[in-house]
């Protein structure tokens, strides 16, 4: 690998501030000082050394987040923090949501540097089961609750679509909290479709993704990494 490339991708440098630095005689080379930035370096042996921190290359990341509300999923900065500010990690924005969270929705959130790894869980062919738990507006009871899990199990056409959603699954928890699985990922889907069913929902959550449910031991805002078995669940 080429020297400016391994220093841009190890430390906070762009390649160009990288070509600087080595120019300005910040990097070692096992040992050596060294300013040409074409150098080729042997990643697993070679000892780079920039302002005295030895540098290494990051393996790709898996992540479990607990999104918290007000805090959104884009990269570009906007009007709320992003999701990968609260990752306190090298490089932590080469991370990329493994799907999104709305900003005003909370609860179980994946971020990784692994593209592949992200498509088995996000592609529809995988159709991998997504729950969330909806705090409603309007309470749903008796023979109205009846006729919403049986709409969402048929599936449900939403306001601006041409196909109906694939067949979910609905379960009261109380007259006021529902809890939806869906297998898709259509734009805002769960709160169109609690609309399509006349109600409104007051607040999001989002327990688990697949086999993997959101760590009961991380508050909002906390992260850890996943878990060997973890990601090997998808």
């Amino acid at each position: 690998m080429r020297l400016d490339r391994f220093l841009s991708e190890t430390s906070p440098l762009t390649r160009s501030l990288a070509k600087r630095a080595l120019k300005n005689g910040e990097v070692t080379l096992n040992g050596e000082p060294i300013k040409q930035s074409a150098t080729q370096i042997d990643t697993d042996n070679d000892v780079v050394v920039l302002n005295g921190e030895r540098l290494a290359l990051v393996g790709v990341r898996y992540i479990m987040l607990h999104k918290p509300v007000d805090v959104e999923c884009n990269a570009r900065r906007g009007l709320y923090p992003r999701v990968i500010d609260l990752i306190d990690l090298p490089k932590a924005d080469r991370l990329q949501p493994v799907g999104r969270l709305d900003v005003d929705t909370t609860g179980l959130l994946l971020l990784t540097d692994d593209g592949q790894w992200s498509h088995r869980v996000t592609s529809p062919r995988h159709r991998c089961a997504k729950v969330y738990i909806a705090e409603l507006a309007e309470p749903m009871e008796g023979a109205t609750a009846e006729w919403a899990i049986g709409q969402v199990a048929d599936g449900l056409m939403l306001d601006g679509e041409e196909t109906p959603t694939q067949p979910a699954t609905l379960r009261l928890l109380s007259p006021t909290q529902a809890e939806l699985t869906i297998t898709e990922g259509r734009y805002h889907q769960v709160k169109r479709m609690f609309a399509a069913l006349g109600n409104h929902v007051n607040s999001l959550h989002r327990s688990s993704i697949g086999d993997l449910a959101l760590d009961a031991n991380l508050a909002p805002g906390e992260w850890r990494e996943l878990t060997a078995d973890e990601i090997a669940l998808f």
